[in-house]
């Protein structure tokens, strides 16, 4: 049987409007599928009521859910627009009219749908704005330090904490830690100076913003400090300013891991304290330094700065305390690793100019040459200072001539003292040893000079012919330098010596030690240093030698003077022969 697939249009009646609310609309069913569907729903809910006695009452159509949903949606985000519009002081979201939009709503909706989600998306991301607050210079900053509010400050901290003067000294950095407090980063900039200034322009950095009656009212503070209290100050500053520099540091290398910088507003107080501590009390960097240089915590090219930088105030206190931080610790930094960097010869050229151009610095500095029994420029920096000004031709730099400049200057600062004095003694055997050896590097410049200086430790201590004829076999090139140069300038260095005798004996000893080599034979180079020695030798031992047959006619010719005046001279007891014994005995002794 053929399968009726047949549809039947149900006409239902058409009621009143107020009683429909289909509003004209027919309803096409598909007769047996309706059948099936309202007997389902029978049996499932018995309870339902039916609209025509035929089948329940039909759901609500879905036919326009999805334009509800999209109207329901669409008034939303109205809301929200009027709502940020509402919140918008600055009136930047745009707002439609509605007497614009166009017939073609569907357009209009993606449009508005776009202007909502980006004007949210403005308030969301709108902060408020913060109030900036006025940039404080330190010119600004120290300007607004009172004098007299700090010194009954110090006297409320001497007066509380009696006795315990390193809590002092903290809180005397607290209250310039406060005073800059309202100084940004930006304004104190301190590593950036240090890097790109010359030593002359952070030289007094921060001290020159501070007015003169705080700078006075704090030195004196410091000066009753004790010196141990004063020294850890110094170490703990100088760690805080390296713990700034290595923060800074790591953030500028863009590192995650980079910990908080140290707040520049409490660096600027640190700067200042510390300088001031080292302006009054010099000596505290002498007992610091050694053990900061042999600590590799305090070592590199940023804190070479600082450590320059400390050494400047150390000098506005003491010149010959700068001088002698300058030759121990700074100088021997040129013969380490660093020696070879162009901005670490540059850094300690500067510092040694700026305090050999001090006025009178020459004398300040050649009579403190020792203090406190320390030579200011001890034997192994004038050693030193013989390498890197004179060099060998192809090992110059642009720096050595300014190394030649200030070399003279400081060669009269190693070599002065009291003549004939037991320091000076020793001094000159130091100087003898390594003299000896930096004469034979076959650099001429530098084994001229050198020689010079072997020459003035045999004039200041007879014991260094002695050491001379020790070292003579094992440093024979420097040996025959050396006497070339005792040949060539015979005058000049034997009106120095009272006593030509230790020379004399020094030479013979050569001699036998030159025949013993020539006569063994062995190496020709060698023999050849033995042989010109052994010329040098024989020309100052004749030399010498004629000096002391001088030295007797005189004596023989004073003698007969005297004797042939006591016969002829009716008053011989007038003659003041006690000044007559005294030059007889003096060229006795030649």
């Amino acid at each position: 049987m053929e399968e009726d697939k047949s549809f039947t249009i149900t006409a239902e009646p058409i009621s009143h409007a107020a009683e429909d609310n289909s509003h004209g609309w027919q309803k096409v069913t598909y007769v047996k599928k309706q059948r099936k569907t309202q007997n389902q729903k029978t049996a499932s809910d018995p309870s339902a009521v039916l609209a025509n006695g035929s089948g329940i009452l039909p759901e609500k159509s879905s036919v326009f859910k999805g334009l509800e949903k999209h109207a329901e949606e669409r008034r939303r985000q109205l809301e929200a627009q009027r709502a940020a519009a509402a919140y918008d002081d600055d009136d930047e979201i745009p707002r439609r009219s509605r007497n614009n939009r166009g017939g073609d709503e569907d357009d209009d909706d993606v449009s508005s749908d776009a202007d909502v989600k980006g004007n949210v998306a403005k308030v969301v991301k709108e902060k408020p704005k913060k109030v900036k607050k006025p940039k404080v210079s330190v010119p600004e900053a120290a300007a607004k330090i009172d004098a007299d509010d700090l010194t009954a400050f110090l006297a409320n901290v001497s007066e509380s904490y009696e006795g315990q003067h390193d809590i002092q000294l903290m809180r005397f950095a607290d209250y310039f830690g406060r005073a800059f407090s309202a100084v940004s980063a930006s304004q104190f900039p301190w590593l950036k100076l240090f890097r790109e200034s010359a030593v002359a322009k952070i030289a007094d950095v921060p001290v020159s913003h501070v007015s003169e009656a705080v700078y006075k009212t704090s030195v004196d503070w410091i000066n009753h400090r004790s010196t141990e209290a004063l020294g850890t100050f110094v170490v703990w500053s100088l760690d805080c300013i390296f713990a700034d520099l290595a923060s800074q540091q790591l953030g500028s290398k863009g590192t995650k891991k980079a910990g908080p910088q140290g707040s520049s507003k409490s660096q600027v107080a640190i700067f200042l304290v510390l300088a001031m501590v080292l302006r009054r009390k010099p000596d505290v960097l002498i007992n610091l330094l050694p053990n900061l240089s042999e600590n590799s915590k305090y070592q590199g090219q940023d804190k070479l700065t600082v450590i320059i930088w400390m050494v400047v105030q150390a000098c506005q206190g003491d010149l010959a305390v700068g001088l002698y931080l300058w030759a121990h610790h700074i100088l021997p930094v040129l013969g380490g690793k660093s020696g070879s960097n162009p901005q670490s010869r540059d850094l300690v050229l500067q510092l040694v100019e700026r305090i050999l151009a001090v006025p009178k610095a020459r004398g300040i500095l050649v009579n403190n040459a020792v203090r406190k029994g320390e030579r200011l420029v001890p034997p192994a920096a004038l050693d030193l200072l013989l390498h890197v000004a004179f060099p060998a031709s192809s090992a110059r730099v642009k720096a050595t001539e300014r190394f030649e400049a200030i070399y003279p200057l400081l060669k009269d600062v190693a070599l002065a003292g009291s003549p004939g004095s037991k320091a000076m003694k020793q001094v000159a055997l130091q100087i003898q040893t390594f003299t000896v050896k930096t004469a034979g590097e076959g650099i001429p410049s530098l084994s001229e000079e050198a020689s010079s200086i072997f020459i003035w430790s045999l004039v200041q201590n007879p014991d260094c012919y002695k050491q001379w004829d020790n070292l003579y076999e094992d440093n024979l090139e420097a040996s025959v330098v050396i006497l070339r140069k005792l040949s060539e300038n015979w005058k000049e260095f034997s009106s120095k010596h009272s006593s030509l005798q230790p020379l004399g004996e020094t030479l013979k000893s050569f001699r036998q030690k030159n025949e013993k080599v020539l006569s063994g034979g062995g190496d020709v180079t060698r023999q050849g240093l033995f042989k010109e020695a052994d010329k040098y030798c024989k020309v100052i031992l004749g030399r010498v030698s004629s000096g002391h047959g001088c030295v007797k006619t005189m004596v023989f010719a004073i003698a007969l003077l005297a004797v042939g005046a006591a016969v002829v001279s009716p008053n011989i007891d007038a003659w003041d022969w006690s000044k007559l014994s005294v030059l007889f005995n003096a060229q006795q002794s030649f």
